[in-house]
């Protein structure tokens, strides 16, 4: 990872304080800038970790932190350790000690053997949720929890792979996705929480939700892409910095359009294309909106693109959606704690019981799409393709992008929806 030292700023710095904090040696704001308090905590834990503590952070540094980075550190077993005193050192539970190591017996542990110690949280919620941080985190995950399948969906316009997480092994399949538009990115974070305590319920036979974790992975297949547009979050998060190619590139499209805020107004990929206009719903209709509203070039937001499915992120989850045989679908967005239920008249079996659900479950208020916003997204064509119920969920509230500091908020209203979708979705 990149070197950074006093003086350094964005979202690297972020995930570097939240890191120093896990490891209990930062108590300042997680604010991207290496300040002096930010310094202080570095030379603390290089001295502590036996490393020069001149108060730079470079690869020996970064790997140092892996443990406070992952959740989880390498553990070199020695004379007279048992699995039961492994948990008991590390105040972790035997079961999550059992599910990390599947190929070591690990009641017949041997002297310098290696292991894997889950030590705490993986998923970040602190911090602005970049792409690299979504990929660091599905790795840690899934060595954590290795019954975690996951894999891709396609490329994004600067080819970055697009990941999909799937949890359960049952029949019925349902998908939840988000990040679709980029300054919503505080849903990427939201969904891998999910994938996280789903995992850590399901290897403690506890509940999530109230409904029990084993049952509902035994019944039901959960597919999550948790960021479909990865390189326009990067834009808007700073992983994409002023000065590259990729920012100046962007930064062309948006000065046709002044009245937005760049980058934090940008949603749309990196090309200008608004990917949740780029459905075979009632597209056309969808171009005669927005051109009327003056988006009739590449744009942060609302340009519909050229034609249907252009934009190889919506063709890559659009492809990724036939080969599947989806009962529900969740498109996750922000902001307005609201839930659209509904795509022209179609009437899904039990979709509007569901989303009664869903709005009991969140304190959501259940709508119908405005019409200026009701074509060519990706529910809106999941429902006419397969008249199965399909929901936008509106997180949060306030101006995008939402704070980070909503996420503890968001995740408490939205638990329950991303669990009662697997429970009742349809069965095939």
């Amino acid at each position: 990872m990149e070197t950074l030292r006093l003086g350094s700023t964005g979202p690297l710095v972020e995930l570097l304080q939240s890191a120093l904090k896990r490891a209990g040696l930062y108590n300042g704001n997680i604010d991207g800038i290496f300040g002096g308090q930010t310094q202080n905590a570095v030379i603390t834990f290089q001295r502590t970790s036996g490393l020069i503590a001149d108060g730079v952070v470079g690869s020996g540094t970064w790997n140092a932190l892996l443990p406070y980075i992952n959740g989880y550190d390498w553990y070199i077993v020695k004379s007279g350790d048992t699995l039961f005193r492994l948990a008991s050192l590390f105040s972790v539970s035997i079961n999550s000690i059992i599910t990390a190591n599947p190929g070591v017996d690990i009641y017949n542990l041997r002297i310098g053997q290696k292991i894997i110690i889950p030590i705490g949280a993986v998923v970040f919620t602190d911090i602005s949720y970049t792409y690299s941080v979504l990929e660091m985190n599905i790795s840690a995950l899934q060595t954590i929890y290795p019954f975690l399948q996951t894999g891709y969906i396609g490329n994004s316009a600067m080819c970055k792979k697009i990941p999909v997480i799937r949890i359960g092994a049952g029949k019925k399949e349902v998908f939840y996705n988000a990040a679709i538009h980029a300054n919503e990115w505080i849903t990427a974070p939201l969904l891998m929480k999910f994938i996280e305590n789903f995992s850590e319920a399901y290897v403690s036979g506890q509940d999530i939700f109230g409904y029990s974790a084993r049952d509902i992975f035994e019944n039901v297949s959960i597919y999550i892409a948790p960021m479909l547009n990865p390189d326009g979050v990067d834009l808007v998060t700073g992983a994409i910095k002023p000065g590259t190619a990729e920012y100046a590139f962007a930064e062309k499209i948006a000065q046709n359009y002044p009245s937005i805020p760049f980058p934090r107004g940008w949603k749309a990929n990196i090309s200008g294309i608004d990917l949740n206009l780029q459905f075979p719903a009632n597209w056309e209709i969808a171009k005669a909106i927005k051109f009327s509203q003056g988006f009739t070039s590449p744009a942060p937001r609302d340009y519909v693109g050229p034609a249907p499915l252009i934009a190889p992120e919506a063709v890559s989850v659009y492809k990724f959606t036939l080969k599947h045989d989806f009962r529900l679908i969740l498109a996750y967005h922000t902001q307005g704690r609201i839930i659209y239920w509904k795509y022209l008249d179609y009437l899904p079996v039990d979709s509007y019981y569901i989303g009664r659900q869903f709005a009991a479950a969140s304190g959501y208020a259940l709508e119908e799409t405005p019409y200026g916003s009701s074509f060519a997204g990706y529910k809106d064509w999941f429902i006419q393709e397969y008249n199965r119920p399909g929901y936008t969920v509106e997180a949060g509230l306030g101006m995008n992008p939402l704070p980070i500091s909503q996420f503890d908020t968001i995740y408490k209203e939205n638990e329950g929806i991303l669990t009662l979708g697997a429970v009742l979705a349809p069965t095939p």
